[in-house]
Formats: C-alpha cells, structure tokens, sequence
C-alpha cells in the first residue's frame, strides 16, 4: 500500500500535491493525520468523496510499503503517522515541499524541495512530464492549493513556475469559481491596519434572516486593495451583505482634491438582490454580486445610510420551514414493531419517522439506520420506542433556512420536526434543505453565454403569454387560496408550455392543472374541491365536477364567449404509491414537493407559485428546466417504467411532439422494464393492470388520432415497447405499410373522422394476433363496440370478399359483394388483400357507390305503380344494369320497368 501523508492541520497546497501525487501514484491513498484548516474542512465536507482519502484509524500498518510526504518535513507534524516510518516492511520513503529553510527529520529515500511558491507546482511539473491529466475537481485542488500558498501569485515567494502550473490547471478544468470562494488573498500593513478599524465600526442587522453589514472609513489619501479587504471582512464577520465605504482627501502623491471623494464596494451573497443595479443609478456598476461607486463632494455617512437602506428593499422575503418541510408527516406509535416500520419506510420511500403518543405529540425519530440496525440483531417484533432517538431538535414554521442550515450542521442531525402550538406539522430533512440550496446557488447559461436565474419571477411573461380573460382568473383563484391560507401552483404541463413559448408569442392554454398546497393551515383532501367550489359560484357558466378517489375538483368552460373552451383542474397536493407495478396508484395528501417528485418526467415536474410572498416563483427540483434547454426527456426515477408502463407511451409522446430526444438513461430504462419481463409476468397472475389496459388506450388514442402519429408509432417500435400491448404485436414492413395505406384512405373517404381513425390504425397493428388473444386484448383495452365487432368479425369478411370478389366479372356482382359492408370493414379487407382485391375496393367506395339508377321509388310512383315488395327487385334490377352500363337514360329504365312489372 502507498500512503500519501498530509501534515496536520492540512491547508490547501498540502491537500492539493498529495491530490497530484495520488493521480501519479495510481492506487494510492490520501491519509490526513490530524484537522484541517477551516477552509480545507469546509471543502472536504462537500467534495471528500471525489478524492482518494483514508482515515488514519483505517489504515492496516502491516500493509504498508511506500510513504510520501507532502509540504513538511518534520515528523512531528504526522501525530501517529510518525511511527510508521519505523515499520521494518518500508520500501521507500519520499518527501516533497517548498520550504528551503526548514530543518527535516524525516528518513527520506528520495526529496525534491525546490523554491517555488507552493509544494502543489511540483507536482503538477511532474504530472506534466509523464503526461497524467487530472480531472477537473482534482485540477480545482490543485489549483486552490497554489493560490492559497502563493496569494494568487501577489506573495514574494511566487514564481512563474506557480504560474505556469496555474495555466496548465485551468486548460484542465480547474474551476476558477470554487477556487475564489475558497481563496484567501493576504493584506498589506495598511491594510490590515484599516482592517482592525472596520472590524471595530462595523454595523450589521438581521434583516429577513440575511446578516446586512456597512461599514465606512476615513483615510487622508486614497487606499488601493480595499476590494480584497471587503472579502476579508465580509467572511470574517459572517455577512450576507456588506457595503464598504472609504472616504478620502489626497491622492497618492499627498496632493489634495478640491473636494472628496466617496468610493462604496459591494458585495452579497444574497439571491435576488443586484448591487448593479442599485450602483449604476449613481454611476457605478459592476455585477449583480459585486459592484462599486465612485461619488464626489457628497456627506459620506448620509449617503452610506441611504445606500444600505435601498439595498435592503431588494432583499427578498427568505425561506422559512413552512416553505420547506414535508408534510402532512408519516408517524407511527412507540409499540410499532421494527418490521412494521420498517414497511412504511419502503412504502413512501422515507430515511426516518416520526414516533407519536396517543395525543399525537412527538416522542421520538427513528431513521433508516436505526431499524436496520434492530433488524441485523434480530428485533424485528420489538417495538421502536426502544430504539428512537428521543433527545430531538425541533423548529417551528417561521425558522429561517439559514437557521435551519446552522441547526442541521451543528447538531449533525438529518431531519427536523416543525412544531406549531404542540401539533406536528411537518418535517424538514436534509435532503429538502440540500435541494433548495443547491437550487439557489446553481447557475444556467443562456445560448449567448450569460448567467440566468433558475428560480426567478415568471409573472410579467405569464401575464404576457396568456390571454387576459385567463389570467385574472388564474388571479382570482389565487387570492381566494391565499385568503383560504394556502399556496397555488400551476403545474405541469402549462408551465413547461409556457417556458418553451418566446416573449413574444401568446399561448392559449386549454387544460391548465393546479395544485394546493396548505401553508398557514392544513390543505386536506377535499382543499381542491373547496377552492373550485368557491370559483365556481363566481363563473355560474362553468361546469363543476368532482372526480378520482382523492377528489380533484375540475372547471369546464364550453365555448364560452370569454375563455373559450377551457379545462381547470385543482387538486390537493398529494403523493403515490404503487403496490405493485401497472397498478393505479394509491393517493395520498403530502407537499407540492412530493407532488411534483410523483410526476412522470423533469419537464412535467416544474410548477410556478401563484400566491406571495414569491409569487413568480419556479419550483425545478429536478433539473426540468435543464432538460427543457437540452430539449430531452428525463424520467424522475429508475422504476418509473415498470411501476407505469404508459410513461413509456407518455415519453415517446413527449419526445416526438416537442421534437426533443429520449435522455439515454431513460431509454435504458424503458428497455430494462420492457426486457424484464414484468409486464407478462402480471397478465399471467391475472392481476388488475390499469397502466396495462385503460389507461394505456388513453395513451395510445392520443398518440394514434395526433398529426406525429407516424414518428411516435415508429419510435414506439425502434423501443421494442409495443410489447406491452402483447408480445405479438410487431411494426414490422407489412403493417407499417398496412398502416399507412389506410390513413391514406381514411383521409380521402372519412375526412370528418367518422369513423375514429386511430382505431383503424390500433386494429391493423395488432392484427397479426391470433383471433382469441386478439378479441381478449380488445376487451381489456375497452374498445368500443364497433371496434369489438370488427376484430371479431373481419377475418370472416376478409375470406367472403376473398373468395367471391375474383369469381365475379359484372361490375354489379362486384356491388353486390361490397355494399352490405361498412367503410371501416372494407378499408381493413382492402389493406390485407392484394393488389388487384384492393383496386376493386377502391373502385366500389370511390366510384361505383356514388352510381344511382335512372328512376328511383318516387318515379315508380308516378308512372303508376303500386308500390310494394317488386319495388325493391325493381329498382336493384336498375342499379345493376346501370352500373354495367346497360341502360343509361330514364326512358331506357322505364322500358326495363315496364317489362318486369307486366310480367308479374
């Protein structure tokens, strides 16, 4: 084993050669053998797992053969780590550092100490030599570790060797943004001098929850690195915000300005706020985040007030528990047995529960951990109380996210209980915490390069792409939730929608779904349906219905003068669970989170807040918007194919309508559900399969009756997944064709759609099942009538008209054969027949069928006849001589006429 060995209290160059080295040495392993700077910690809290490290206490000395050591020489420095270049198994001992006054210890079979400006460039020098690339987070440390050590290249020691590292770094990833937040640039004397006094002054609020900080100092002559100062002082002091003003009289060479001079930096670190924005009104600017200002003969400390006052405007209103937690919450009692708990948890897919007593008060969590921990010694029917963690931190609805932050990471706790007035209300795990942080802090470039923001107010352009009757309604409906005490969201598919509409386009929205969420009070089951009832009284021409176990409330205008033909769907927030797969899933009432974490695909899981305080905002956990700029569809989760087999049907859809691909692990998923097997598996254990049957017709109907019914039927097939109708059903060159050649007909014989065009299509792909399996299919998909007959009874047309059809030579005969048949009969015979059976049929439904003889029943009577039942002889007597011809003119049928009635 080679061991990699830091000193303790490892900074950042020691932490980034032993990175190099561990790239170099493949195999090896990074030992830190005491603490870590401040910084290095709260870096290796997020990125330990990309790095090759191993606990001291894991290390097996017997195993060791190699030592290297890293930015020290002294063996003192090592804490137990020292004793094991004693061991005798030692093969070598190396060491590396920058240091060339210091004094060593340590037994080394090999040393490079050079002077350069930190021990990392030594390193990269030799990664350079044999060719090794690092990745980009290793690329990242090393980078940072020759920052740190050399002050970005500002320190004495610094070298063009440093430089040169840094620029070979940087074509390899390094990211330069991970690097400023975590470098610490040094301070002159001045500095630091000026530094103690505006730690001294410093002034801060709480505002919102932000650490809001000004400070403003007075010098004789100008100071420069005061922007390097202001980063000091806000990490040091913990801000959020913080405006830095200086003051001064003289320039650098002591010669006075006939007035001062103000210059204010900036910087935040709060989402939403634009210091920008604030500064170029007095003719600053800079960045969102950092800005500055230069102004002249102004009263300093007035202006400082007035600057601080119109940046706190811009801060927003912050996240609370409220805003984060889950609920209603999964508890259970203290007598639940381990095994029992241990279902709920696989059931709603939780790490933990909460433990409550009979008053519905918490008593105690148990995590994941904690049951397969009883679980391992055999205490499944014990009960949890005897294994809960009873000592529990708690917050209440308004706790701050930053305080939230700080009780996790303080407390290492995983999950927090929200208590209002004794009840439990939700839960905030770390999980919720991570996302919405991660949320804020990511970035998303537009095509031309520039920063965006992920979650930002979408109002002005919803209120511009849709049309104005639909959006005071959506206002409406809004505020009657907010007074009610609950969120809005609209949800799905109107939002991916609206965010794939330009600026500058209107999008009329025919189904729009939306979703309550309960905030100041509980939004139980029937939330939806009281927010729609209310509505409804105000709109008396809308229809209302309530419909589905969890009593989704739906608003229907039918082309009404105002919002046309309109569907508004409003449910309760709510969550699924499947028992088993193509099942419907059980419902059941939760957050907006986990109502969207249900959904089908990133790009239908978005919703947009309608009620404050933040309003506008977009709801993307899981990278919907992303996708939606990448143009693929993403499915949410690794089994959603085999719990619902209709996403496959719903992505293929997506995919071809919106013009976008099917992400690659998301096909290899529609592929393993389909190749498992599981779909047969079900029908053969006769289980009810909705996602196998109803709703798959549902799927089927909207893909077969669309405009991109061709692309979507192929790409269904290029999936294989047209198995999940059977495992006959094959789009092989014959159907395809078949297919094709009906539409074709369809189109020019049934352009009113009469007959249901995508049932003719659906009919021709599964006609190569056997007749009985065929029929049964049918039946469990819920085809209607007509449809049922025609599978039942074509192949018995197909071999009448098959075999009657050639013997005939008249064109009448032909008639005969083919008129006591519907249009849908004859298109499905003519598309399996050949050719020339084909032609006839066209023939008959273009031609022949529209052929009328010269008299019909009202001339009988008029010439005397007594009508009866020689009427109808009669009359097919005329229709066939007219169709082969033999009689054109009405006098030529009257003859004909006459003939056969004075022979009786």
């Amino acid at each position: 084993m080679d061991l990699i060995l830091c000193h303790q209290t490892v900074d950042f160059d020691a932490l980034g050669a032993a990175v190099g080295l561990s790239c170099l040495r493949v195999g090896s392993r990074i030992v830190l053998t005491g603490g870590a700077h401040p910084k290095v910690k709260d870096f290796l809290a997020l990125h330990r797992d990309e790095i090759a490290l191993i606990e001291l206490r894991s290390v097996n000395p017997k195993r060791i053969r190699h030592l290297i050591v890293v930015d020290n020489q002294q063996l003192s420095r090592l804490g137990k780590a020292a004793e094991w270049f004693d061991l005798p198994q030692i093969e070598s001992v190396e060491l590396y550092d920058h240091h060339l006054n210091s004094s060593s210890d340590i037994p080394a079979t090999f040393q490079q100490i050079e002077a350069v400006g930190a021990s990392t460039t030594l390193i990269v020098e030799k990664m350079q030599e044999n060719n090794i690339n690092p990745n980009p987070i290793e690329a990242t440390i090393m980078g940072l570790g020759i920052h740190v050590d050399t002050g970005s290249l500002t320190f004495p020691q610094s070298t063009a060797r440093d430089a040169k590292a840094l620029a070979w770094l940087m074509e390899k990833g390094a990211n330069v943004k991970i690097i400023a937040e975590y470098c610490d640039p040094g301070l002159t004397p001045q500095l630091q001098e000026i530094f103690t006094e505006a730690l001294d002054k410093l002034e801060t609020n709480n505002i919102r929850g932000y650490q809001v900080a000004w400070v403003l100092i007075e010098t004789e002559n100008f100071v420069s690195g005061l922007s390097n100062l202001t980063e000091r002082l806000i990490e040091l002091s913990e801000s959020d915000a913080l405006l830095f003003a200086h003051i001064y009289h003289k320039r650098h060479n002591n010669k006075p300005y006939p007035e001062n001079r103000l210059v204010v930096i900036g910087r935040t670190r709060i989402e939403g706020t634009d210091l920008n924005q604030l500064f170029s009104l007095y003719g600053g600017g800079g960045h969102s985040q950092v800005a500055s200002l230069m102004l002249r003969n102004v009263d300093a400390d007035g202006k400082l007030k007035q600057l601080v006052e119109e940046f706190i405007t811009q801060i927003p209103h912050p996240l609370t528990a409220r805003d984060l937690m889950s609920s209603p919450v999964r508890t259970i009692r203290p007598e639940t047995t381990i095994e029992q708990a241990e279902r709920v948890l696989f059931r709603y897919g939780h790490s933990g529960l909460s433990v409550v007593d009979e008053k519905d008060h918490l008593v105690g969590i148990i995590s994941r951990r904690d049951l397969d921990l009883a679980l391992h010694h055999g205490f499944s029917n014990a009960p949890v109380k005897g294994y809960m963690t009873k000592n529990i931190k708690t917050i209440n609805p308004d706790t701050l996210l930053p305080d939230i932050e700080s009780i996790m990471v303080t407390y290492d706790v995983g999950r927090l209980p929200v208590i209002d007035d004794n009840r439990l209300l939700g839960i905030v795990t770390r999980t919720d915490l991570l996302r919405q942080i991660h949320q804020q802090r990511k970035e998303v470039k537009d095509e031309n390069g520039k920063r965006v923001a992920t979650v930002s107010c979408l109002l002005p352009s919803m209120r511009h792409s849709l049309k104005k009757s639909t959006w005071k309604l959506l206002e409406m409906i809004a505020k009657e939730a907010e007074d009610q005490g609950w969120h809005l969201y609209i949800v799905g598919g109107a939002v991916r929608d609206l965010l794939l509409t330009n600026n500058n386009q209107k999008v009329s929205l025919q189904d729009i779904d939306l979703v309550v969420d309960g905030f100041h009070r509980s939004a139980d089951v029937g939330a939806g349906v009281e927010l729609a009832s209310t509505i409804q009284k105000k709109y008396p021409n809308c229809r209302f219905s309530v419909h589905g176990e969890f009593q989704t409330a739906a608003l229907l205008w039918h082309k009404d003068p105002e919002f046309g033909s309109l569907w508004i769907d409003i449910a309760t927030s709510r969550t699924e669970f499947y028992p088993y797969p193509a099942a419907n899933p059980e419902v059941e009432s939760s957050s907006i989170r986990q109502d969207l974490y249900r959904r089908d695909f990133t790009i239908n899981a978005l919703a947009v807040r309608l009620t404050p305080p933040r309003e506008g905002e977009l709801l993307d956990f899981f990278g919907g918007l992303l996708d939606l700029k990448g143009k693929e569809v993403r499915v949410l989760h690794a089994n959603s194919f085999i719990e619902d087999p209709t996403r496959i049907y719903r992505a293929v859809r997506f995919a071809v309508r919106l013009n976008f691909d099917i992400e690659p692990q998301t096909e290899t998923y529609i592929r393993y559900a389909i190749e498992s097997g599981i779909y047969d598996k079900l029908k053969l254990k006769n289980h009810v399969t909705p996602a196998l049957t109803t709703r798959l017709k549902a799927e089927l109907k909207y893909i077969l009756e669309a405009n991109y019914w061709k692309p979507a039927l192929q790409l269904l097939s290029d999936l294989d997944s047209l198995k999940c109708l059977h495992n006959q059903v094959i789009l092989d060159d014959k159907i395809w064709w078949q297919i094709r050649c009906a539409s074709r007909w369809l189109r020019y014989l049934d352009p009113d759609n009469n007959i249901g065009h995508w049932l003719i299509r659906l009919e021709i792909l599964i006609s190569k099942i056997n007749p009985q399996e065929r029929k049964q299919l049918a039946l469990n998909l819920h085809l209607p009538k007509d449809s049922l007959e025609r599978i039942d009874k074509d192949n018995i047309i197909y071999l009448e008209i098959q075999e009657l059809l050639l013997k005939c030579n008249k064109i009448s005969d032909k008639y005969k054969q083919l008129y006591r048949n519907k249009l849908a009969d004859l298109i499905l015979v003519a598309v399996n027949s050949k050719k020339e059976i084909r032609r006839i049929i066209w023939q008959y439904l273009t031609q022949w069928s529209k052929i009328q003889a010269p008299l019909n029943g009202n001339d009988l009577k008029r010439m005397g006849y007594k009508p009866g039942p020689q009427y109808k002889l009669v009359l097919d007597r005329l229709l066939a001589l007219t169709l082969d011809g033999e009689i054109k003119t009405q006098q030529e049928a009257a003859i004909i006429v006459k003939q056969m009635f004075d022979n009786g």
